[in-house]
């Protein structure tokens, strides 16, 4: 992907300064029927949207008069800060607990501990995602233009019920609210999908069974058993500003209508959503998981992600996907990140993808074998942290794209907080690199000994062999007939991958 699809750089933002708004309109508007329960709900102003500082939104069943859900914008929508790890913070005790029961804001307090971890007592809005009771912090309102989407609790509009909606006159500039049972109101769907339905679309526009992505993800039941219960989710073309979190999925395909086309975003990093202070993550198998990832998706296995870009609209440590389970593959699949563009951790092939970040930009544990693929980035390509028990990446016929000022190493080899990764794999057949440094691998000590940072036939956009003269001298460059049996194997998707 060449640019940016309709990037929207909210990230860590106050809502702006108030402008003067008068007449709008609603979506779903008033009086619609079959309105899926997973819309958000927009307003389009005749001039631009801003947000004040304070004010309520309400959602109410209309036949019983009671509140269903309430955003309160006077609450900040998540840290604006680096929040630091307490003292003495260590991995969780034993391998996290993905075995939950449904859980979601009907059931659960958001900010429940689903581990070891202390509750986090801060004042910032929080959301129950995908069975994660932990939470996350989102933005009620986002603004684009003269467009405002409001975004609901997850998971507290039902099938079969008339909703009507209030707006203090605050939340918006100059505005003379919603009030009343008339004002603004819609009826949900009689019924959901059948529960075997295999194929389910998803519309932004409401026309589909879901009108977002998480929607039709927490409809699907967890752990399939076999690929003939495989169910399909097809996303229909268009930006999907929503923060995707699911976890205990099996034998499910994400296809979207093209890579260009079908885009799922939003503003999120470590910073906006970190892990609990008193507990570290992100680094050990079984440890407490990420909620950093515009898209994660989380213990899950034998999945399919076709024809869709992923992407984070913010900056830092900031995945645009994070994908931790076996036996998953993705295919003409954009991620677009920051630091950590794409995070990784199981047995996943990639074809023809196309992976932007800004350093460190496949992060994970390995094995991932990439065929084809284009990735772009101004520091290291990765940061492979495998153990011996597993492979670690491999690239067949890839490019690689450095940008900036050439420090765009093939992969950071360093310590990580006095930990080293001795049997690191990072292996390139026949890849094309393109402003890589001399040196190409970053840092050269005897940690490396063992690891595997090896090349064969790599070449320049021209297609002329790289002078590899001045390479980490642990790094190695494969003989095409000393090491022909090596590089037969590496070039096997099912050695790398263990399948």
């Amino acid at each position: 992907m060449k640019k940016k699809i309709g990037t929207l750089v909210y990230c860590l933002l106050a809502w702006m300064p108030l402008v003067a708004q008068s007449d709008f309109m609603v979506f779903p508007a008033n009086g619609s029927v079959g309105v899926n329960p997973d819309t958000h709900l927009t307003i389009e102003f005749s001039g631009e949207a801003r947000v004040g500082q304070k004010g309520f939104i309400r959602v109410f069943d209309k036949r019983s008069g009671k509140m269903i859900d309430q955003l309160d914008i006077s609450i900040p929508a998540g840290p604006t800060v680096k929040t630091p790890d307490a003292p003495g913070a260590d991995y969780i005790k034993s391998p996290y607990n993905y075995e939950s029961g449904h859980v979601t804001n009907k059931n659960t307090r958001p900010g429940t501990p689903s581990s070891y971890n202390k509750p986090d007592q801060r004042n910032f809005q929080l959301t129950i995602i995908g069975g994660f009771s932990d939470g996350f912090h989102f933005y009620p309102v986002m603004t684009k233009g003269n467009k405002a989407t409001i975004y609901l609790h997850h998971n507290l509009l039902e099938y079969g019920k008339e909703y009507y909606v209030t707006i203090d006159k605050e939340v918006f500039a100059d505005f003379s609210g919603i009030k009343g049972k008339k004002a603004w109101t819609f009826t949900t769907k009689a019924k959901a999908p059948e529960a075997d339905q295999r194929v389910l679309t998803v519309a932004a526009d409401g026309t589909g069974d879901f009108s977002t992505l998480q929607g039709a993800m927490d409809f699907i039941p967890d752990n399939l058993a076999s690929e003939q219960e495989r169910r399909i989710v097809k996303v229909r073309k268009g930006d999907y500003q929503e923060l995707v979190y699911f976890r205990n999925k099996r034998y499910v395909t994400i296809e979207g209508e093209g890579r260009e086309e079908t885009l799922v975003h939003y503003p999120n990093n470590e910073v906006f959503n970190p892990h609990p202070a008193d507990i570290k993550t992100n680094e050990m198998k079984g440890t407490f998981p990420s909620r950093r990832a515009a898209v994660a998706a989380d213990n899950c296995s034998y999945m399919i992600f076709k024809d869709i870009t992923f992407q984070t609209d913010c900056k830092g440590q900031a995945e645009g996907f994070l994908l931790n389970g076996e036996h998953n593959y993705a295919e003409n699949v954009g991620v677009i990140g920051s630091g950590d563009a794409l995070q990784v951790n199981g047995s996943t092939y990639w074809m023809n993808c196309y992976i932007v970040g800004d350093g460190d930009t496949v992060l994970g544990r390995g094995p991932s074998f990439f065929n084809h693929c284009t990735l772009v980035s101004n520091h290291a390509f990765m940061w492979i942290r495998n153990g011996k028990e597993n492979h670690g990446n491999v690239f067949l016929n890839c490019t690689f794209k450095g940008v900036g000022n050439g420090t765009s190493y093939i992969a950071k080899t360093e310590r990580n907080k006095n930990k080293s990764y001795p049997y690191q794999e990072a292996v390139l057949l026949n890849c094309t690199l393109e402003n890589i440094p001399a040196a190409g691998w970053s840092h050269a000590d005897a940690s490396l000994a063992t690891a595997h940072l090896w090349e064969f036939n790599s070449v320049d956009r021209c297609g002329q062999p790289i002078d590899t003269s001045m390479r980490n001298p642990y790094s190695h460059q494969l003989h095409p007939v000393k090491d022909a049996a090596i590089i037969g194997r590496y070039a096997d998707a099912n050695f790398v991958l263990g399948w």
